[in-house]
């Protein structure tokens, strides 16, 4: 069997104009990677019924697969399944299946099942339903001209569930083992990718060219890929991926199964696994810390109360940091952070703390102190320990970095790691 030729077919006046930056064919391309399989053309087309039957019938002649994206919600001008309709010349009927996901994404919200909606029932006749369970329009498949047509929402992150639920695993199953690319991923916190690439290179020098490695940056955390092709890079490739693991030691926060978790996630997993709680003290970071645990779900479980001290009035009203140390150290120092800790570790009764000060910029350096100086401090209530970092970055960018360290060094802490992680190597100044 040869390698399917895979096509896309991406609708909507929005993408005309730039009104909307496309994206989703780049989600659809890497998830289609991870097959085997390349995307050998791409058509953007309006919002016009006669243009898309026309552009329909000619993708299909060429291509095996055909994934269109856009066009399935509920008004005037979204006309992919009218086009399906023409294209395949079939009725347009109304889809029990569709109808059935429509009515329970109304009732669980509370809303009524209105006329512009129910058009995203209308489907062509014969289709298979490909369940959308992020929003209220169904997807559909349908076969013409010996090519198979995924009918795909255009929102992201409609079309990433469904994509990774449903169309890849109903495709791979259909392409033969020889064709199956198998990729890992990794997530990695505290290494970047120049770093890492040094490590591997001095670490891991015959690394096998049948096993690619790739690095995909993001904040705050580093995607690692192994990927094969061949029989025989799948064969070799869980003694390299040990290999791997054994250079990128505690930095390895996961492996990712389906959908990646934040490194939050991973520390409220950790947590909850102990029957532990933690608090948070947080002075440049603004409270991004407290944020990023409880923007997960059942984080209530495992955090009660966080502290934003932004002012030295604040550090001592709600912290109980004495006048005399930051008067002595300053607000950005060892001492101050300590108390912050123990202060929100007094009041909150928790178990855990991360306790962070810090000049986030772009003002307020001195010689002594520079902008990106910062202080944290972690641990559990009966053994902290404190560092002092250097990290000059953009302000929203210091704060970010900064907010992640403090969870990883949590993570680590709960982990009972022994290793020193190398963003301090890097940045200590103390």
């Amino acid at each position: 069997m040869l390698k399917p030729n895979v096509q896309l077919l991406l609708t909507g006046n929005e993408l005309m104009t730039g009104d909307i930056v496309d994206s989703n064919s780049a989600m659809i391309a890497q998830q289609f990677k991870e097959l085997g399989l390349d995307i050998s053309r791409k058509v953007t087309i309006a919002d016009n019924l006669s243009a898309l039957v026309n552009e329909i019938n000619l993708l299909a002649k060429q291509a095996d697969i055909l994934i269109i994206n856009g066009g399935l919600g509920p008004t005037i001008d979204d006309l992919t399944a009218h086009a399906l309709a023409k294209a395949t010349q079939v009725e347009l009927i109304e889809h029990s299946e569709a109808l059935a996901h429509l009515t329970t994404w109304c009732k669980k919200r509370g809303a009524k099942l209105n006329a512009p909606n129910l058009k995203q029932a209308i489907l062509p006749q014969g289709c298979t339903i490909i369940a959308n369970s992020q929003g209220s329009a169904v997807g559909f498949k349908v076969t013409h001209l010996a090519c198979d047509i995924y009918c795909t929402p255009g929102v992201p992150r409609e079309l990433k569930t469904m994509l990774a639920e449903q169309i890849v695993p109903d495709i791979a199953k259909k392409l033969p083992k020889k064709l199956i690319t198998d990729v890992t991923r990794l997530q990695v916190f505290g290494l970047g990718e120049s770093t890492l690439q040094k490590m591997i290179n001095e670490q891991l020098p015959d690394w096998p060219e049948n096993i690619e490695l790739g690095f995909r940056a993001g904040m705050p955390l580093l995607e690692v890929k192994l990927t094969t092709t061949c029989q025989e890079g799948h064969n070799s490739k869980p003694q390299w991926y040990t290999k791997l693991v054994n250079v990128l030691g505690d930095h390895l926060i996961a492996e990712i199964d389906h959908q990646p978790l934040s490194l939050a996630k991973h520390i409220l997993v950790k947590l909850a696994d102990n029957n532990v709680k933690i608090t948070t003290a947080e002075s440049c970071t603004g409270g991004m810390i407290a944020s990023l645990l409880t923007k997960e779900a059942g984080a209530s479980a495992c955090f009660e109360a966080g502290f934003v001290t932004y002012s030295n009035n604040m550090k001592t009203t709600l912290l109980d940091v004495s006048k005399e140390s930051l008067e002595q150290h300053g607000a950005v120092s060892k001492e101050v952070v300590l108390a912050m800790a123990q202060g929100a570790l007094e009041k909150s009764s928790a178990d855990f703390v991360i306790a962070v000060s810090g000049i986030a910029g772009p003002d307020g350096g001195s010689t002594e102190k520079p902008v990106g100086t910062v202080w944290l401090a972690w641990g559990h209530k009966n053994n902290l320990k404190m560092v002092g970092l250097l990290i000059p970055l953009p302000r929203s960018h210091f704060q970010k970095y900064v907010a992640n360290i403090g969870l990883d060094l949590i993570r680590r802490e709960l982990m009972s790691s022994t290793q020193t992680a190398h963003y301090i190597i890097e940045c200590k100044f103390s």
